[in-house]
């Protein structure tokens, strides 16, 4: 038998594919779409922009900005037939489960749904973005036995979702800070989300089927549920009024994981934790401190004590909450901002497409083992 090698765990450090849509380097803590830095994105650009460039592999003029809104706008419509089956949902459904079942149904109602042509998968690309963020607001309001809120055209797209979800318009501050969590959230290159939706796009499947799977990848606590178990840690610390750092230390005495920090690729700050940080803050001075300064004190003893970075998940949760968003919201609010970056990399994979087969490295028994009858056994 020939010399076998050992594949790392979880492929950590493996290259699966090409790709021109996402650049991080994980020693300098850069991140970048299509070569643009994470940092000029989150403080000049807009979801909006975000998501051309990450479609359209450029930034665009401002009358392809204009059409893409326009565009965006008019996607904003679902057959009522999604919002009946939200309805008859049984009441112990999350969010995540509902939305993975109902971008499925979707399909059933796009006359390009099993269209695979480059164009077609763009204009999926528009309609899926609007789609997810009123299926989000949508069930949100349903569940909780609210009217369904009508998208504003005037609007732009985190201003919307914050619209439908909370039934008023929202304020500067916190469309300015949905917006940039929307744009730092976008893409992240091979996530394992990201990889699930270009391994199901390369059996030649349709969009949808793709951005399901993707979901259903998104739905596991090892990639979009970790800003949850942040909030409810929190949560857990203010209801017993205990000092933030001595409940972590308690935690760790305790060998339980403390979530938000560290990161499989960077290995100083995640450049994205940078912007969720500062945002944290803000929207704590205009609405309620204390979630920022929970969180502040956490991050300074957990990176004096253990050398860990705040990653993505750590501020997005005191984020999120500030916003008004419920914890089993953050995952979905996750997902309506990577449907671009899943989107792109569809789209990037079925353009020079090529079924995804990796070889597993066999550790078995030894080869031949020979079968022994039943009786012998």
């Amino acid at each position: 038998m020939s010399t076998t090698t050992v594949t790392p765990k979880g492929l950590e450090g493996v290259v699966a594919a090409n790709s021109s849509i996402c650049f991080i380097d994980g020693d300098a803590g850069i991140l970048a779409y299509r070569g643009v830095d994470i940092h000029e994105l989150a403080q000049k650009s807009t979801f909006e922009e975000t998501c051309y460039l990450l479609w359209y592999g450029k930034l665009p003029t401002r009358a392809e900005l204009a059409d893409l809104n326009k565009r965006l706008g008019a996607e904003r419509k679902m057959d009522p037939a999604i919002f009946e089956r939200m309805r008859i949902t049984p009441k112990s459904a999350i969010p995540m489960e509902v939305l993975r079942t109902a971008v499925s149904a979707l399909s059933f109602y796009d006359k390009e749904a099993e269209a695979m042509d480059h164009d077609a998968n763009v204009r999926k690309a528009i309609r899926l973005t609007s789609q997810l963020a009123m299926i989000v607001a949508g069930y949100d309001r349903i569940r909780k036995g609210k009217p369904v809120v009508e998208a504003d055209p005037s609007l732009s797209h985190a201003a919307n979702f914050l619209l439908m979800l909370n039934g008023e318009k929202p304020s500067p501050t916190a469309e300015k800070a949905l917006d940039v969590a929307l744009i730092l959230h976008a893409d992240h290159e091979l996530n394992a989300s990201t990889f699930a939706a270009r391994v199901i796009a390369a059996t030649m499947s349709d969009m949808h089927s793709a951005i399901t799977g993707a979901i259903g990848a998104l739905k596991g606590p090892l990639h979009g549920g970790a800003n949850e178990a942040v909030m409810r840690m929190l949560f857990e610390i203010d209801k017993k009024g205990a000092d933030p750092v001595e409940h972590v230390k308690n935690m760790l005495a305790l060998k339980k994981k403390v979530s938000g920090f560290g990161h499989r690729v960077y290995h100083t700050e995640d450049p994205r934790a940078t912007h969720l940080r500062k945002m944290s803050h803000d929207l704590g001075q205009d609405a309620n401190p204390k979630w920022y300064d929970m969180s502040a004190a956490i991050e300074k003893y957990i990176k004096t004590e253990k050398r860990l970075n705040a990653n993505v998940d750590f501020y997005s949760a005191s984020t999120y909450t500030t916003l008004g968003l419920d914890v089993d919201l953050f995952t979905p609010v996750f997902a309506l901002s990577r449907i671009s970056g899943w989107a792109a990399h569809v789209i990037e994979q079925l353009d020079d497409n090529r079924l995804i087969r990796p070889r597993a490295e066999y550790v078995g028994p030894r080869y031949p083992n020979r079968y022994i009858p039943i009786e012998q056994r």
